[in-house]
């Protein structure tokens, strides 16, 4: 191995994934003067969520204008709300035009990385189609997201499935679902977009609902040629456009994390946009969700209602007993037939494994760490005993009521500054103290309490003991004050 390198010299970075969060990490370092990193991404081309997810009707849920870097506008958005394809072609441009494609290293999985304390550097082992080695690196950023990994449901019998089964993030193309009995298990965010798709082309679909969403329509359109030549012209109009949507939007905070009770207006008009769109009653009952509005992920959806009203599709509200060799059984003894099954079942998030391995100071394990107590971090960024190593989009910086890439922004900072400290303090590593953590986790779940998380639903923002480890329970531009400069005071140096 090479002699690790002193501290005055550039630091050797690892970036995991190459999603906003890893794209968006290597433009920042560039901005900087760094350009000692690497991005290891075991697909076969950038993009993370938006490469994976190339389900019928995959789009985003946030405005485009204010679903994209701040730095980095698009005045050629087609829609008020983009499409897959063009969320990773603007991923792919940003990538070409700040010189961020000569760092990726695709095809290439980081499986575990362990801290060196003699010589205080990240051993990381990466896999090249089949080829493994270990690489060392100064700093260590994890910004693969919380939406990387699917998750299948565990049913039993599942593996008994003789048709076509698949995840809608890992969607099987070939497979032609036309003239198909389907069944589609979950009605989240995906499965909100993929159903109104593929209702027209199957001769049946079931439907499995464990809880109604919330619904609301989607004020989705196309962006005319005079717009986006004004964008194009005049940016500072796409600037307006993309302040007043952060505003509208960061306003929804007051009643998901201060007053809850504020929820009741949205609430009724989803219940009246439910029963403009649903004239059976039967019908209506089992997609009238049974807790308070904003407790789970919102869904926006113009032709969800719409399409679960047509005569070829079950909404199913039945517990699934078990999956066999042509169909699904449900808790009542009723067998519906399927030809293939696809899980809209989200991601893996809570009360799971670290994305891979970490090992950090004395033997720390991060799965261990957080299958024990529940993904945590400081500022979702730095755990304590694991030095000079950063997390993207960690654990409690979601969001419920703006966009993600706002926070990611904020990341961006705060960990481009992290490295101007160990700089500037001629440091080798920076390693939070245990008692900041602490704190800062116990003053978040204090706030959490007020939040309209905590009444009473179970969702994927929660581990199984009902602690919400997924978001953030505030204002984004708190988080951004909170982030703009480190204070070494949080953290251990050693030179």
């Amino acid at each position: 191995m090479t002699p690790a390198p002193s501290a005055s010299a550039a630091p050797r970075i690892a970036i995991v994934g190459s999603g906003f969060a890893g794209i968006g990490m290597a433009i920042r370092l560039r901005q900087a003067g760094i350009t000692s990193f690497t991005i290891y991404e075991a697909a076969s081309g950038i993009g993370g969520t938006w490469r994976d997810n190339t389900y019928p009707g995959a789009a985003c849920d946030v405005p485009s204008h204010l679903y994209s870097f701040s730095f980095e506008a698009n005045p050629s958005w087609s829609r008020a709300f983009s499409a897959q394809a063009e969320i990773l072609e603007y991923l792919r441009h940003c990538a070409r035009k700040y010189g961020v494609e000569r760092h990726v290293r695709c095809h290439t999985k980081v499986s575990a990385a362990r801290f060196d304390e003699v010589r205080q550097l990240w051993l990381v082992d990466i896999d090249t189609n089949g080829t493994r080695e270990t690489i060392e690196a100064d700093v260590l950023i994890a910004a693969s997201g919380p939406l990387s990994r699917p998750a299948l449901p565990r049913i039993e019998g599942i593996d008994r499935f003789e048709g076509r089964l698949f995840h809608s993030a890992r969607w099987d193309h070939a497979y032609p679902l036309d003239g198909k009995r389907v069944a589609v298990i979950g009605t989240g965010a995906s499965a909100i977009q993929f159903v109104p798709r593929i209702q027209p082309r199957v001769a049946h679909l079931d439907l499995f609902q464990r809880t109604a969403p919330w619904v609301m329509p989607k004020p989705d359109k196309a962006v005319g040629p005079r717009a986006r030549w004004l964008f194009r012209t005049l940016p500072f109009t796409q600037h307006f456009v993309r302040s007043a949507l952060y505003w509208q939007h960061e306003s929804r905070a007051i009643a998901f994390v201060v007053n809850p009770k504020l929820m009741n207006v949205p609430m009724k008009f989803g219940l009246s946009y439910l029963e403009r769109r649903v004239k059976d009653p039967v019908l209506r009952a089992k997609l009238t969700p049974n807790y308070q509005f904003g407790c789970k992920r919102v869904l926006l959806s113009s032709d969800y209602y719409p399409a679960v009203c047509q005569p070829n599709v079950d909404v199913v509200t039945s517990g699934i007993r078990e999956i066999v060799a042509n169909g699904i059984v449900t808790e009542d003894g009723v067998h519906r037939h399927a030809d293939a099954i696809i899980c809209g079942t989200g991601f893996q998030v809570n009360d799971v494994r670290a994305p891979f391995e970490v090992t950090g100071l004395d033997g720390a394990d991060l799965s261990r760490l957080w299958l024990r107590d529940g993904p945590e971090a400081y500022l979702g960024m730095s755990i304590a005993n694991f030095p000079n190593f950063f997390m993207i989009a960690g654990p409690n910086t979601g969001l419920g009521h703006n966009s993600m890439i706002y926070m990611i922004e904020s990341q961006l900072q705060y960990i481009v500054d992290c490295l101007r400290v160990l700089r500037k303090r001629r440091a080798r590593t920076m390693t939070l103290r245990a008692d900041v953590q602490r704190d800062f986790n116990a003053r978040l779940q204090t706030a959490m309490r007020h939040s309209v998380w905590t009444t009473g639903c179970h969702s994927w923002y929660q581990t199984n003991s009902g602690k919400v480890t997924a978001l953030w329970p505030g204002f984004t531009f708190s988080f951004r004050k909170r982030t703009r400069r480190v204070r070494p005071r949080d953290y251990r140096f050693a030179r």
